[in-house]
C-alpha cells in the first residue's frame, strides 16, 4: 500500500538537504509518494502565517511528515505567533506528537570531531526521550503584565506556566520503558523535583510506573547533574526521559557530544505511529544557497521515519548503513571535515550515501 510523505522543507539549509533525504528514499524504490508544502519563513511570506491551513491539512492526511528546518533572523521582527517557529509548535500540537525520540551516536570515525576527549565519547551511544506538548511551551497562563506586587510592581513582565498532568506523564514514561527494555534496559528520568511542584509531581509518577518495568534499571537525577554528567561521562547513561523544557537543552547538548548537531536525527510520534521527522539541528540561514550543509541528520531523520511510521526497519538499516560506509570511505562536509578526509558538499554528501546503498 503506498505511503503518503507530507515533505516540508522550511527554510534556510532544509531545502538543500531535504533534497539529498528525498533523493536516497527515490533510490531505494519504496511505494510513497511525496508531496510538498510550505511552512516557516517562506510560507509567511507567501502566505502571511508560518503554518497555512493547507500545509496543516497535508500533514494530517499523511503517514507521516519529513521536516527540514525553519527560522530565518529577518523574521525576529513580526510578533511570537507569526515567526517561522511557531511552524513546528503548531504541528506537534494539531498532529499530538508527544514524544520526541532523539538519539545522540558518535561514529567511530567521528570521535576525533568532538570537543571531549575521545575516550569519553567513542562508542557513545545514548537515547534522549522528551515529552514534547507540555511544560513552559504550552501551559498557560502566560503573557506579560504590570508586575502586581513585590520591589518591582509595576514594572512590564513576563510569565510561563510550567504544568503537567499524570496522564501526560504516564504516557511519554511506558515510551521511555519500553524505549529502555529495547537497549541496555537502563532509565534515567530528569527533572528539578527539588525546586519545581511540576517536577516533583514527574518524579512521583515516574516511581510509580518503574515498578511496572522491574527489569529496566531505573533512576533519577536533577537536571543540573544530568547536564554535568553529559559532558563528564555520558557512557554511563543510556535513555534519558524528560520534559519539554529540559528535552530541549540536553538534547542539543548531547548533540555536541557526538561532534556536529549536523549528524543527528529526531523522531517526534504520536499515539497513532504518525510521526514528524527532522534534523536536530537550524535552518542555518548564513550557509543557505552554498551547498556545504550536511545532509546526514536529514538522511538518518527518513531513515527513522522508515522504522517509526512505515513498519520499514530493513529498510532504515539499509540506509544507517550507508551513512557509516560512507564515514567510513571518509566522505567528510566542512562541519565534520579533518585532515586526511575528503571534503565533499551537500549534494556530494547525498549522492555519496545513494551510491552506498
Amino acid at each position: 500500500m503506498t505511503k503518503k510523505i507530507a515533505v516540508l522543507a522550511g527554510d534556510g539549509i532544509g531545502q538543500e538537504i531535504m533534497d539529498q533525504a528525498i533523493k536516497v528514499l527515490k533510490a531505494m524504490n519504496l511505494d510513497l509518494t511525496f508531496e510538498e508544502g510550505l511552512v516557516g519563513g517562506v510560507a509567511y511570506a507567501a502566505t502571511g502565517h508560518p503554518l497555512p491551513e493547507k500545509t496543516l491539512k497535508l500533514a494530517k492526511e499523511s503517514d507521516a511528515v519529513l521536516f527540514g528546518a525553519v527560522g530565518d533572523f529577518k523574521y525576529d521582527h513580526l510578533e511570537r505567533s507569526l515567526r517561522p517557529e511557531q511552524a513546528i509548535l503548531g504541528l506537534r500540537k494539531a498532529l499530538g506528537l508527544f514524544v520526541n525520540l532523539r538519539p545522540a551516536i558518535c561514529y567511530p570515525e567521528l570521535t576525533n570531531a568532538s570537543t571531549l576527549k575521545p575516550e569519553v565519547v567513542s562508542g557513545l551511544d545514548l537515547l534522549i526521550v522528551r515529552e514534547l506538548t507540555g511544560d513552559v511551551y504550552f501551559g498557560k497562563p502566560r503573557g506579560r503584565r504590570q508586575c502586581p506586587d513585590g520591589p518591582f510592581e509595576g514594572a512590564l513582565e513576563g510569565f510561563d506556566t510550567m504544568r503537567y498532568s499524570v496522564p501526560e506523564i504516564e504516557r511519554i514514561a511506558h515510551v521511555a520503558f519500553k524505549a529502555a527494555m529495547g537497549r541496555s534496559k537502563h532509565l534515567t528520568s530528569v527533572d528539578k523535583a527539588n525546586v519545581l511542584e511540576t517536577s516533583q509531581v514527574w518524579r512521583d509518577v515516574m516511581t510509580r510506573i518503574s515498578k511496572e518495568y522491574p527489569e529496566v534499571e531505573f533512576d533519577q537525577m536533577y537536571v543540573d547533574n544530568a547536564a554535568m554528567q553529559l559532558v563528564r561521562a555520558p557512557k554511563k547513561l543510556d535513555v534519558l526521559v524528560t520534559g519539554n523544557l529540559f528535552g530541549d537543552i540536553l538534547s542539543d547538548e548531547a548533540a555536541m557530544l557526538t561532534g556536529s548537531i549536523g549528524m543527528l536525527a529526531s523522531a517526534a510520534l504520536n499515539d497513532r505511529k504518525q510521526g514528524l521527522y527532522e534534523p536536530s539541528h537550524g535552518s542555518a540561514p548564513d550557509i543557505a544557497g552554498k551547498n556545504i550543509a550536511n545532509p546526514i541528520a536529514q538522511i538518518l531523520s527518513a531513515a527513522m521515519m522508515l522504522r517509526y511510521s512505515l513498519d520499514m526497519p530493513e529498510k532504515a538499516l539499509q540506509i544507517e548503513n550507508a551513512v557509516k560506509k560512507v564515514l567510513a570511505q571518509g566522505y567528510r562536509t566542512v562541519d565534520i571535515w579533518s585532515e586526511g578526509c575528503k571534503k565533499v558538499s551537500c549534494s556530494e554528501m547525498g549522492d555519496a550515501v545513494k551510491a552506498a546503498l
